[in-house]
């Protein structure tokens, strides 16, 4: 029998005509030759004319393909067709095993009844774990590569006491002159590198606060810059510490530029004295190597005549031989106080130090232990480049002189951890860092304490729920910005745009901001999930709203979405979009999906095959459950799981497959006459 017979053999054609039920296609004509299912081989360019199974119609090619199947060889016909019913076969199989539950043809949406809900729940978390540990390695390896290798130092243990808040805690300052290792001893006192220590002048310049306990007692630390006094010269003063005029300060006039420069030490003095002001403990600090100097003594005189009542201890550091030691303290008992040899590096003398500070503390009682959902304070980091305005905000915020504010580039360098209490009593930790420059930039000036900041700026990054990334309203967008919009978008963080210095647009009015809101929309891609704020921090105009959007996007980043609701979600999603299918045939399909973790909202899909949505479908899919379920100024992951195929599944799907051939043996018998002819 030739194949034109065999195709139009009225018998066979009534025979398969029936209506499929997961067939798309109408009752076959025998006039006209349209495959159901087209295919390819891969190894000839010829097309099967039919195929035969228990569930399908008869599917014959095209007329101009008939000629075509008559001219080849036999042998090549029917082994191309073997190959053919066999690749059917397998990817019967695998649809056999990936259906467990009842499976929609609309919408390749599988309804998992029979699934293990606890099962999937669980692995749902194991692959959150495994994403986190992934994308730490990677960002920690980026700050390698960057020369920002963190400290070895070993942090302390955690304090066994209550967790008292910071504003209770009794205040331990450290004070002394420029370089005599203050920022060393904050370091060990509070454990870990939270302060920026380099061998040079002027490198810390505002107070930076930290929580240290000793036996029972607990405390805040703060560490301040270099305290200098008026008998110097102007010259000298810059020449101690180490002020630039020249980095990031191209754009600003040489006269506002040596006036920013000349109160600098004025301002760093100012910050110094607020913290001795609201000590219990004054920790004065001099160097035992370089001996006893003028500047110790007005210090000295100084603290002596406007704090004679709070505890004064004379700490001399640098002192690491214990025997020359004693000899080098000796030298400071002219200044009135009884000096303690230490040595603020190796931690020799530390010891005895703290225990002289708890002894002249009050213990603090009668405070109830918060809960661990009160106890969590979310944490604002304000980042941005250079003189956007970062320290004015902050100052603007909390209504006080909390950091230097100057033109001079770099002003900022440790990152200053401030608590604050909105108005409607949500409690926030503001911190303020150093701007960040392009690496290019950083590299190019050698300056070591900038690649610090810059690295404390990005730790600030990790460290915090949310961040406020300040640009500035006249220049807009940079590169600089993208980058760090990428590296808060990288690190999960939820993020608010604020457009600073807002009063420096001209001829503003009601379409101003939508045109400004569209320009940054198109050049923060990453971002287009962040609110915009615009502001004002030198007259105060609008910093409020920058803390009510930090709070709605907290909000949202820990948002959990219910199991059912989120099903729903992705439900409608696959109806209206399904996943597209592959040369082979194949498509995806969700079995599974669950929202595994927040902060930021994680969610585990489990599927057939991940490799069958591809990332323009898994954008489409992150787009709908923005639109429907939120999650606005946060990011969210989407994690696919390929379902794993267990010694269980791989029963069923023997017994499925058994079960098929023991039902449908006209199938068999309809393969064996299509191989005969």
């Amino acid at each position: 029998m030739s194949v034109r017979e065999l195709c139009t053999f009225s018998s066979l054609c009534e025979r398969f005509s029936f209506t499929s039920t997961t067939s798309r296609v109408s009752k076959i004509s025998t006039t006209s030759f349209s495959p159901q299912f087209p295919y390819r081989n891969s190894n000839s360019n010829l097309l099967p004319f039919f195929y035969l199974n228990s569930s399908s119609n008869l599917s014959c090619v095209e007329k101009s393909n008939l000629k075509l199947c008559r001219n080849r060889p036999k042998r090549v016909f029917r082994s191309c067709e073997r190959e053919f019913l066999a690749q059917r076969e397998e990817e019967e199989e695998e649809e056999v095993g990936d259906s467990d539950g009842v499976f929609d043809e609309e919408t390749d949406y599988a309804v998992t009844d029979s699934f293990d809900i606890e099962e999937f729940e669980k692995e749902a978390k194991d692959a959150v774990r495994e994403y986190a540990f992934s994308l730490s390695s990677e960002l920690t390896i980026e700050d390698v590569t960057n020369g920002q290798k963190q400290s070895g130092k070993k942090r302390r243990p955690k304090s066994s006491s209550k967790n008292i808040p910071d504003h209770l805690l009794p205040r331990v300052t450290i004070v002394g002159r420029p370089n005599v290792g203050k920022s060393a001893l904050f370091n060990r006192l509070v454990g870990g590198n939270k302060a920026i220590v380099v061998d040079e002048p002027g490198v810390t310049r505002d107070r930076l606060y930290g929580r240290s306990f000793w036996g029972d007692h607990e405390f805040m630390v703060v560490d301040t810059g270099g305290v200098l006094t008026v008998s110097k010269s102007q010259a000298n003063v810059m020449d101690e510490l180490a002020i630039t005029k020249t980095i990031g300060m191209d754009e600003i006039p040489l006269a506002s530029r040596e006036a920013a420069v000349a109160r600098m030490p004025s301002m760093i003095e100012r910050q110094a004295t607020a913290a001795v002001e609201e000590a219990s403990v004054i920790i004065f600090l001099v160097d035992g190597q370089a001996g006893l100097t003028a500047a110790d003594m007005e210090i000295a005189d100084w603290l002596r005549k406007n704090y004679s009542n709070k505890s004064i201890i004379l700490a001399v550091n640098k002192c690491e031989s214990p025997r020359k030691g004693i000899m080098q303290a000796s030298e400071f008992w002219s200044l009135g106080f009884s000096p303690l040899p230490l040595s603020a590096v190796s931690g020799t003398g530390t010891g005895e130090l703290l225990d002289v500070v708890c002894s002249e503390l009050k213990k603090v009682e009668g405070v109830e232990i918060p809960s661990e959902e009160e106890n969590y304070v979310p944490a604002i980091a304000i980042v941005g480049r250079p003189n956007v305005g970062k320290s004015s905000i902050l100052n603007a915020l909390l209504g006080e002189d909390r950091t230097i504010v100057s033109p001079i580039s770099g002003t900022t360098r440790d990152a200053i951890d401030t608590e604050f209490t909105a108005p409607d009593g949500q409690k926030f930790r503001l911190i303020d860092t150093a701007g960040i420059r392009r690496r290019a930039a950083v590299a190019s000036s050698g300056s070591t304490t900038e690649a610090l900041s810059v690295n404390r700026a990005f730790r600030a990054i990790r460290r915090s729920d949310v961040v406020a990334l300040v640009i500035e309203a006249i220049a807009c967008i940079t590169e600089q910005d993208c980058r760090i919009a990428e590296r808060i978008e990288k690190e999960g963080k939820g993020c608010v745009i604020v457009v600073n210095k807002w009063d420096t647009i001209p001829n503003k009015d009601q379409k101003t901001a939508t045109y400004y809101e569209q320009d940054v929309r198109e050049k923060l891609r990453i971002l287009d999930w962040a609110p915009i704020v615009y502001s004002t921090a030198t007259t105060g105009n609008s910093v409020e709203k920058i803390i009510a959007a930090a709070s709605m996007v907290e909000k949202e980043r820990s948002r959990r979405l219910g199991t059912s609701i989120l099903n729903q979600v992705i439900h409608e999603a696959l109806a209206f979009k399904s996943p597209p299918r592959t040369r082979g045939g194949k498509r995806g399909r969700v079995y599974y999906s669950t929202q595994a973790a927040i902060r930021p909202p994680t969610f585990v899909f489990f599927v057939n095959d991940a490799k069958l949505f591809s990332e323009t479908y898994r954008r489409y899919m992150e787009k709908q459950l923005r639109s429907d379920a939120g999650f606005s100024g946060t990011p969210i992951r989407l994690l696919w799981r390929s379902r794993r195929k267990t010694e269980k599944d791989g029963d069923l799907i023997a017994g499925r497959t058994a079960n098929t051939s023991i039902q449908s043996p006209q199938a068999q018998r309809d393969r064996k006459i299509l191989a005969a002819t």
